[in-house]
């Protein structure tokens, strides 16, 4: 069994261990009432990573401790600012299976292995409130680091680490550092031990890339490639959290599947089709995978709205119980999918590729071009799609003819806010203005689908409840309020779109 916390600090150097001149200061940080010794702690740590480094390469951290408060497995996690998460184990001798799981995305399925020990002899000391309650942990440790490669390199230095305590204000961290930097300790040049020690005692330094390519920032290339690397970052993070089936986190790696696949797409005039196109396949079975899970997070919010906003003598039936029933087995199913998926062969093949892609890119003759003539011809030959899908959709009557291209349109229309987002660094304002532009078609096209969707979940939950012996009456009403926001949504359309491609950013693109 794992646990997860939120883990805030800073990290400072230190000249000594002995010299505490600086800590009278901190008891005058507001707030803080007191400097409490806890005495001093023993700490072994050996840290795991594959030969190339790829954890620590992405900013990530495994390990196992023995020694202090906390000794097992520690995964840590990067997030925002000077925050970690940092998810832990009960100490065995081997990686725990949960832990390997959330590192597979980071590794690829490479093997990990021991590749530095680093041994801290730590003095805990807290800063306490009049109420004698923790806010912040403060800890000056002695470091010793070892190569645990056939180098055996050696390393030590001293350094101050501050925590923040849990549900403390973050605020007093600011106001701690203001403190040190009166007494001259500055911030640590390195962001963990980890990444020190491999620093100095490592040949290989953590995050090296050999043969990668950075193009000019001026040229098409390196704009698409930057606009690729994030999206590829955002797959790799967001993975952990869809394994322990965190809120709104397979919706965001789905995104991130379509945002790199589309710019695969509309931007072959930069990075090779030819190479590039099986990554787009991928991407495609993957996101694919993951809708199965979306979808129906998204439809289970929908119809629990509509019945919990109908009036009491509307619902007839068990339906709310029959609507969890139906959520607990789709959700349950959809999300061993989505676990299936990320366990394959195949998942980490996909991996493997878009970080091939990234280190050697295909890049064609107009990678070197100007970035802002390139991307807005990218851009504009997206929006001539949309403009076609629309006109064809809107000429057609309704019925499920129509349902189908206005999907067409609405995936179109994805397309060019994407096409759009990879080109605003270049293009400024224009692109995003045409990027908001088609997100309000996007969004009415996108209520239109939900509701196509919904019906026909509606119709097989009145089915069930009607073999069952319930009554259908609410089910049949659902099926009719989903019709209506349907044909609502494509009367709104027309002026939608006429708003959307009205003269505007797509001219001042060159269109």
């Amino acid at each position: 069994m794992v646990q997860s916390m939120r883990e805030t600090e800073r990290k400072y150097e230190v000249p000594s261990p002995a010299d505490t001149s600086w800590l009278p200061e901190l008891e005058r940080v507001d707030g803080v009432a007191e400097v409490v010794d806890r005495g001093p702690e023993e700490l072994d740590a050996v840290y795991y990573d594959t030969d190339d480094l790829r954890l620590s390469g992405s900013s990530a951290v495994l390990r196992r401790r023995t020694g202090g408060t906390d000794a097992g497995w520690h995964l840590k996690l990067p997030l925002s600012g000077d925050s970690r998460e940092e998810i832990s184990s009960a100490l065995t001798d081997t990686v725990p299976a949960a832990l390997l799981d959330l590192t597979r995305s980071r590794t690829r399925g490479a093997e990990l292995t021991p590749v530095v020990r680093i041994r801290s002899t730590r003095q805990v000391r807290h800063l306490v409130d009049a109420d004698g309650t923790t806010r912040a942990e403060l800890c000056v440790d002695s470091v010793r680091a070892e190569s645990l490669r056939a180098d055996g390199r050696h390393a030590a230095w001293n350094e101050l680490e501050v925590e923040l305590a849990e549900d403390a204000d973050p605020a007093i961290l600011d106001a701690v550092e203001k403190k040190l930097r009166k007494k001259g300790i500055a911030r640590a040049h390195s962001p963990s031990k980890l990444v020190r020690a491999l620093d100095e005692t490592v040949t290989t330094p953590a995050g090296a890339s050999e043969g990668s390519v950075r193009p000019d920032p001026e040229q098409a290339g390196a704009q698409v490639l930057a606009y690729v690397r994030e999206q590829i970052g955002a797959l790799t993070a967001l993975d952990p959290a869809v394994r322990r089936n965190r809120p709104d986190s397979v919706h965001k790696m789905r995104v991130a599947c379509r945002r790199l696949r589309s710019c695969l797409r509309s931007y072959r005039s930069v990075l090779d089709h030819e190479a590039t196109d099986a990554i787009r396949g991928e991407l495609k079975w993957l996101a694919g995978e993951l809708g199965a899970e979306r979808d129906h997070e998204v439809l289970m919010e929908r119809l629990s709205g509509e019945i919990e906003a109908l009036p009491d003598e509307l619902v007839l039936g068990p339906v709310a119980a029959r609507l969890r029933v139906w959520n607990v087995v789709e959700s349950t199913e959809s999300h061993l999918r989505t676990l299936e998926a990320l366990g394959s062969r195949r998942y980490l093949d996909l991996l493997d590729s878009l970080a091939a892609l990234v280190e050697k890119p295909p890049l064609r003759a107009k990678a070197a071009k100007d970035a802002e003539k390139v991307m807005a011809k990218a851009v504009l030959k997206e929006y001539g799609r949309l403009d076609a899908r629309m006109t064809d959709a809107l000429e057609l009557s309704p019925g499920p003819e129509r349902d189908v291209a206005l999907h067409e349109a609405r995936k179109a229309a994805k397309k060019v806010r994407y096409a759009a987002e990879v080109a605003r660094p270049a293009l400024g304002k224009p692109a995003k203005s045409l990027g908001k532009r088609v997100k309000s078609v996007q969004q009415v096209l996108g209520d239109h689908q939900d509701s196509v969707v919904a019906r026909d979940a509606v119709r097989d939950l009145a089915v069930a409840a009607q073999t069952a012996g319930e009554a259908g009456f609410t089910w049949g009403l659902l099926y009719g309020t989903e019709q209506a926001r349907a044909e609502n949504r494509e009367r709104e359309l027309p002026s939608v779109w006429e708003l959307a491609s009205a003269p505007g950013p797509r001219e001042k693109l060159g269109g």
